[in-house]
C-alpha cells in the first residue's frame, strides 16, 4: 500500500468514527428523517466541571439536549440572588429555555455543568419546525411535564418546608447528578443557590451531622441519607 493510499484510509477511518459518534449521540430518538435533521443542524458540544452553558440575559440560539453528564438549573435575579431548581440528565432538555425562545425572551436561568458534560446545541428556529415529527413533539412535551412537576416540588419546599429540608434536598440532588456521596463545596456556595445566608447553612448542617444526615470535612460534605 502506498503511503497516499494510507493517508487515504486513515482519513476515511476517521470519518467513520466521526459518524458513528454523531449517529450514536442521537439515540434518543428513533424516528429516521428526525435524526437526519438532527445530525444536519446540531452542534455537538462538550462542557468542563463548573463551565456556565448560559446565564440571565443571553440570548437564547441553541436548546441543548443532554447526552452526557447533567447540567444544574438556576434561577437568577437581576440582583444575583440564586435559587437551584432542578438537573438537566441525559436525554432531557430545559423546558425554560424552550419557553423563552418560542416566546422570544432572553433566558432567565444560569445553567452549569455539574461534571463534564456533552450536550447537542438544536437551533432555536428548528425547535418549532420539527413539530411535524410526532415524536420530537411528544418529547418537548414530556420535558415540559417533568420540569414543571420539578419546579412544583421546588415551590413546596420553599414554600412548606423549613430551611433544613430544603438544604438535605439539595445536597441529595447534586449528589445524584455528580454519582457520589462526597460534594467537594463551600457552605457559602450552597448559600448562594439557596438565597440563605452562609451562617445559617453552617449551623444546619452541623445540626444535619448530629443527626448523621451529614458528615463534614474540610471544604467537602459527605451525604449520609443516599446509599
Amino acid at each position: 500500500m502506498t503511503p497516499n493510499n494510507c493517508v487515504i484510509l486513515g482519513y476515511i477511518k476517521q470519518i467513520s468514527y466521526t459518524m458513528n459518534t454523531v449517529s450514536k449521540s442521537n439515540s434518543i430518538f428513533s424516528d429516521p428523517n428526525l435524526n437526519a435533521e438532527i445530525e444536519k443542524n446540531a452542534r455537538h458540544r462538550t462542557f468542563v466541571k463548573g463551565e456556565i452553558l448560559m446565564k440571565p440575559g443571553d440570548e437564547i440560539i441553541f436548546i441543548p439536549i443532554v447526552l452526557k453528564g447533567s447540567i444544574r438549573i438556576i434561577r437568577q435575579n437581576e440582583d444575583g440572588s440564586e435559587v437551584f431548581l432542578y438537573h438537566l440528565y441525559p436525554g432531557q432538555t430545559c423546558a425554560m429555555s424552550l419557553t423563552c425562545c418560542q416566546s422570544g425572551k432572553k433566558s432567565i436561568i444560569k445553567a452549569i455543568a455539574e461534571d463534564a458534560t456533552e450536550v447537542l446545541q438544536i437551533p432555536v428556529k428548528l425547535t418549532e419546525d420539527w413539530f411535524n415529527y410526532p415524536e420530537w413533539k411528544a418529547y418537548i412535551s414530556s420535558n415540559y411535564n417533568n420540569r414543571f412537576a420539578e419546579l412544583i416540588q421546588v415551590i413546596d419546599l420553599i414554600a412548606f418546608s423549613h430551611m433544613d429540608k430544603q438544604l438535605l434536598h439539595y445536597l441529595e440532588e447534586r449528589s445524584k447528578a455528580l454519582n457520589t456521596r462526597v460534594l467537594d463545596i463551600t457552605h457559602q456556595e450552597i448559600a448562594d443557590e439557596l438565597h440563605a445566608h452562609r451562617e445559617a447553612i453552617s449551623r444546619l448542617l452541623r445540626t444535619m451531622e448530629k443527626k448523621k444526615l451529614v458528615r463534614l470535612g474540610r471544604n467537602n460534605i459527605e451525604v449520609l441519607t443516599l446509599k
